[in-house]
């Protein structure tokens, strides 16, 4: 089956652009919506023809031509319906996949920086249920534009074509449920404003509570964390139950004053049948038209309240719909020996007012292991974190001779892998884990992180599901499975944050060895608080907590800092006193 290609759209914060990119769609929802309202009224005129014909005692051959004529209206009329309902679903469907294509295109294009301050769980909301709001408040307005005002005012004209002072009349209390329908609006749009932030808050704290649920389990918060969910999805039931109320249960209200009318149809209508002037065919017609007009009314209320939360969650992703940007896939990266260069680097996360790290100046190249180590807080995790360039620094990083930031954001993740304390394993096999969907041989990454031997004895070998977060695994497997995603690609730099922390000693060391030996046309940073390898490795960033750093060969930092010889020294001693 052919599946459909979502194009961008330009200026999709433009409502109308959605309506005109679907052109085609929305010319054949003209097309058969006007054939399908104008056509309607031949329904009730030939089914008072046929009420006639009977009570005339017509011929059976001319009755029964009627009825085929009849038959044959109802069948084409629902045929333009039909058509007309699948052009309108059509042009939904794309334009939901066009709305959520940008925003995910618009999220997956942010700076870090920015998606650090957003909330997952309204991100969801404005993705899923908002989209849907407003592209069905986008469809009714689309198909009732022709099935309430096309058909009303059809309807409305052929009831006058039959007596204009019956229909004047009693038509007037239409417009009256239209106006107290109009009026309400405001009042349902505050309403589901409501609905719609508390709906986010809710996903929000599902997302945190699902994600962090052996945390409360463990520390005793389960039961007093269940209580405040449920006080909140009180409150999002109270709200829910407002907006409905006042969106659907003025329904009957806004029929029961569009059909106080009849009492004068009836009346009018009834006297000019018994005067003669009337069949009792053109009555029932007149009846049907009238019924039907005055039960449009709630589906112009319908469209009101439907618009209105259309537009409540138009506001919602409107600023998510920005023009769609390509990513910048050509590569300019040097495949000759790897350089990095660090010069007066100073970093502070955005509107922190101190320093996390200052002055930081080294050098190192393809081959080398450098360790960055130091005390709590010093900047250990935030220098890794800043050699990626995701916040903008002072100073200078040069890869290859060429400023950091100067590459572009894909080029950057081409050439620097990265390893940070969370695992961040997907609910799936260890597999795909590694491979991120890729088709890779895994078995060198494997050996290199010492999994092979774990993997041996799993029934499933790599096809084993890892469960949600890892959660199958200990905790050094789950580390060792990241490790060995980080090291798949060989990238020209590969910086890991405390790999280790959850590796015994005599993996780690292994583990080192085979990172030496295999990764020579790499350049690695180890970023770690325990030093009993650091000795085996090329040289060491040791961070102060004053923000001063020395740097230097592990023999060389013995030698002259009195802070890094005392904690190796702390360190190992430990280490022989737990043998």
């Amino acid at each position: 089956m052919k599946q459909m290609k979502i194009e961008p759209l330009t200026r999709p914060d433009k409502i109308i652009n959605y309506w005109k990119k679907e052109k085609t769609a929305v010319a054949f929802i003209i097309i058969f919506g006007i054939g399908y309202n104008t056509s309607a009224i031949l329904g009730p005129i030939y089914q008072g023809k046929l009420i006639d014909a009977l009570l005339r005692g017509d011929s059976l051959n001319e009755i029964a031509v009627l009825a085929v004529t009849f038959v044959l209206l109802i069948a084409a009329i629902q045929l333009t319906r039909y058509l007309k309902r699948f052009y309108t679903r059509r042009f939904a469907n794309s334009t939901s996949a066009t709305m959520r294509l940008m925003i995910y295109n618009n999220i997956m294009n942010k700076g870090f920086v920015d998606l650090q301050h957003e909330n997952t769980g309204d991100l969801m909301t404005r993705a899923l249920a908002d989209v849907d709001l407003c592209v069905d408040g986008m469809r009714k307005f689309t198909t009732e534009l022709f099935d309430t005002g096309v058909l009303m005012s059809a309807y409305f004209l052929t009831m006058l074509y039959y007596d204009v002072q019956i229909t004047v009349i009693g038509a007037l209390f239409i417009p009256v449920a239209m106006v107290i329908a109009e009026k309400l609006k405001n009042l349902i749009y505050q309403f589901s404003i409501d609905y719609r932030t508390k709906s986010s808050e809710i996903t929000g704290m599902t997302y945190d509570f699902i994600d962090n649920a052996m945390l409360y389990r463990i520390n005793g918060l389960e039961i007093k964390t269940q209580e405040k969910y449920d006080l909140e999805l009180e409150d999002l039931q109270n709200k829910a139950i407002k907006a409905s109320i006042f969106e659907n249960s003025m329904q009957p209200i806004y029929n029961v004053v569009a059909m106080l009318g009849v009492i004068m149809v009836i009346y009018w209508g009834g006297s000019k049948v018994i005067a003669g002037s009337w069949t009792v065919g053109i009555f029932s017609t007149y009846m049907i038209l009238f019924a039907a007009l005055a039960a449009k009314v709630s589906n112009a209320a319908k469209l009101f309240n439907s618009v209105q939360k259309s537009r409540i969650s138009w506001q919602r992703i409107k600023p998510y719909l920005t023009e769609y940007k390509t990513k910048n896939t050509a590569l300019n990266i040097k495949k000759n020996h790897t350089t990095l260069n660090i010069e007066n680097l100073t970093f502070a996360y955005p509107d922190a007012k101190e320093n996390v790290i200052q002055n930081i100046t080294m050098t190192a190249q393809q081959g080398e292991i450098i360790g960055i180590t130091g005390a709590i807080a010093s900047g250990k995790t935030t220098l890794g974190l800043a050699l990626l360039g995701l916040y903008p620094y002072m100073g200078s990083i040069r890869l290859d001779n060429q400023e950091l930031m100067d590459y572009s954001e894909y080029e950057r993740s081409q050439m620097i892998a990265y390893l940070g304390h969370n695992p961040q394993l997907l609910s799936d096999t260890i597999y795909n884990n590694i491979t991120l969907g890729s088709n890779e041989d895994i078995t060198a990454v494997l050996r290199d992180v010492c999994f092979d031997t774990d993997l041996a004895a799993m029934p499933d070998g790599a096809d084993t599901l890892v469960g949600n977060g890892g959660i199958r695994l200990s905790g050094g497997q789950q580390a060792r499975i990241a490790l060995a995603r980080t090291l798949l690609n060989k990238r020209k730099i590969i910086i890991l944050d405390d790999p280790f922390s959850a590796v015994d000693m005599q993996t780690e060391e292994k583990i080192i060895t085979n990172l030496k030996e295999h990764y020579q046309d790499c350049l690695i940073l180890l970023i770690s608080h325990r030093l009993a390898i650091f000795s085996h490795i090329h040289r060491i960033l040791f961070l102060h907590p004053d923000r001063t750093v020395e740097y230097g060969t592990h023999q060389e930092l013995m030698e002259k800092s009195e802070i890094y010889a005392e904690i190796y020294n702390l360190q190992q001693l430990a280490g022989e006193n737990n043998e």
